[in-house]
């Protein structure tokens, strides 16, 4: 049975680097041909796709967010991890990893097999 569980503050002040780094286990991040997203939830709206790194480590963002989000993985530690620079209170929300088969930039729940359990991440001074 495969489990992600996410990790990070909860609190970063705008301006700053949200750092939040997603634990696999009962598998591998190598893996083919499994995709490693992030999806996170807004207070009050709906999930929004931000990125994915492929079992290759190719990496996919959306296109919003790509110039302040990067995704990076440790494969030994079995994590994927992300950053999104120059935060600022619309960067509040509850984030989430998730897995699929195909790449996949649509939140959707059903498309993902494994999610984590989210983390809520606060940006305020």
């Amino acid at each position: 049975q495969v489990q992600l569980q996410e990790s990070g503050p909860g609190l970063v002040k705008p301006s700053q680097t949200l750092s939040l780094t997603c634990t696999v286990s009962g598998g591998s991040i190598t893996t083919f041909p499994y995709y490693w997203s992030w999806i996170r939830q807004p207070p009050g709206k709906g999930l929004e796709w931000m990125g994915a790194i492929a079992y290759s480590g190719s990496t996919y963002y959306r296109p919003s967010l790509k110039s302040r989000t990067s995704i990076s993985r440790d494969t030994s530690k079995k994590q994927f991890t992300l950053q999104v620079s120059s935060v600022t209170p619309e960067d509040t929300a509850v984030y989430y990893c998730a897995r699929s088969r195909e790449l996949k930039s649509d939140p959707e729940p059903s498309l993902y097999d494994y999610w984590g359990q989210g983390i809520q991440v606060t940006v305020s001074s």
